[in-house]
């Protein structure tokens, strides 16, 4: 039988993102002892596997954290923390919200810190100096883009990237971006995010006027709605009957430019940000979920469509044709490319319905064997067991 470990999974917030949770929430059933530190938003339910060290965003309550954790230190770790208020302070990192942020994990001293986001790596590489193992995440914009967008950032992962003792991929495609910034290759791990199948999806075929497509996700020029709007150009001029939705880009002035200049004011809908089971819900009675994207790792949205039985078109970007096979379990086209996104959608609408249900098949069956939760949880404890 393995040892039991102290693993924290750090990203900064508490509670994180959707999938950052599920991943606590999986390891929490695993026997380990799960650790969360950093800023407290709001109050998590999690089981008793489960211990929360976070401070909230106010004076008071910070300088509280601070004092616990010094005083616990300066009693009953003093050498330790002599060495990490040295180390903080060659990195210039010395202030009081860099202490408490660190004193508390010096103090519980866990066996793994797995940090989530790239960008922050220089801010935990001094656990190494206290005998904890090194985890990193490798996601979307943070291997992309940022670091080609940011020279200080490249530099800086060149720097850390080589200290890490194992790194995280959320596909093939960012674990290669990495090795460009000194991320050994044999320290690579990809574990595609898991979704939980706890209930069975199940959609009814609905006859519709209209197609309904949708596209989920911040206003952001990497999610490629510029060359989707450009795409529905393209489809009102051929007579096509369709309504856009983009969940995410209510408040873009260029969008809302781009509908007008281009007079698609009654085919698009601009929506704000929507509550979780809400979008599931959109996506459930949409005939096709969009993903025009430019640059992304695995986009969650694509296996959530997936898992909703829902047809998917996305683009070629990052590791999405390690999900999506075109005409398999979805369909893929080249980015940037609004003439082959108007084809694709004319061609899906035109389908039958029996050849539909064999792709839904095939993308939920793609889910279930290589993005099911209980798949993710175990190679990242497998990851973190062999440190």
């Amino acid at each position: 039988m393995k040892k039991a470990l102290k693993i924290a999974v750090y990203s900064g917030d508490i509670p994180s993102t959707t999938f950052i949770e599920r991943l606590i929430h999986g390891l929490s059933n695993t026997g380990n002892s799960i650790y969360v530190f950093g800023f407290l938003k709001q109050k998590v339910a999690y089981n008793k596997s489960v211990s929360v060290f976070g401070y909230k965003n106010n004076k008071l309550h910070k300088a509280l954290h601070y004092i616990k954790y010094s005083f616990l230190l300066t009693c009953f770790k003093y050498a330790e923390k002599q060495k990490l208020d040295a180390l903080l302070k060659k990195q210039s990192k010395n202030l009081l919200l860099d202490k408490v942020k660190c004193y508390p994990v010096l103090w519980h001293q866990p066996d793994v810190f797995h940090v989530q986001w790239a960008k922050g790596l220089a801010d935990w590489v001094w656990v190494k100096e206290f005998g904890i193992k090194l985890v990193l995440s490798l996601r979307g914009a943070h291997i992309n883009y940022s670091p080609i967008a940011d020279k200080n950032l490249a530099a800086m992962y060149r720097v850390n990237f080589p200290k890490v003792d194992a790194f995280h991929a959320v596909s093939k495609a960012i674990g290669l971006e990495a090795v460009k910034y000194g991320a050994a290759k044999e320290k690579i791990h990809v574990v595609y995010s898991g979704l939980p199948f706890a209930i069975e999806k199940r959609k009814v075929a609905k006859q519709k006027d209209v197609f309904q497509i949708i596209s989920v996700g911040r206003a952001h020029w990497k999610k490629g709605y510029t060359y989707a709007l450009d795409t529905c150009k393209i489809l009102k001029e051929q007579n096509f009957k369709f309504n856009y939705t983009i969940v995410g880009g209510a408040n873009a002035i260029e969008f809302a430019y781009q509908l007008h200049d281009l007079n698609l004011s009654d085919e698009v809908t601009l929506l704000d940000n929507l509550p979780y089971e809400k979008v599931q819900a959109w996506m459930q009675d949409s005939d096709v979920v969009l993903l025009p994207s430019v640059e992304e790792g695995i986009a969650n949205v694509v296996l959530e469509a997936m898992h909703n039985k829902t047809i998917v078109l996305t683009t070629n970007c990052g590791g999405m044709d390690e999900v999506i096979t075109d005409g398999v379990n979805g369909f893929i086209v080249p980015i940037r490319d609004a003439q082959a996104m108007a084809e694709k959608i004319i061609e899906i609408a035109a389908i039958q319905q029996e050849k539909k249900e064999e792709i839904l098949e095939n993308a939920l069956r793609t889910i279930k064997t290589q993005h099911s939760e209980q798949k993710m949880v175990a190679e990242m404890l497998a990851i973190y067991q062999r440190l």
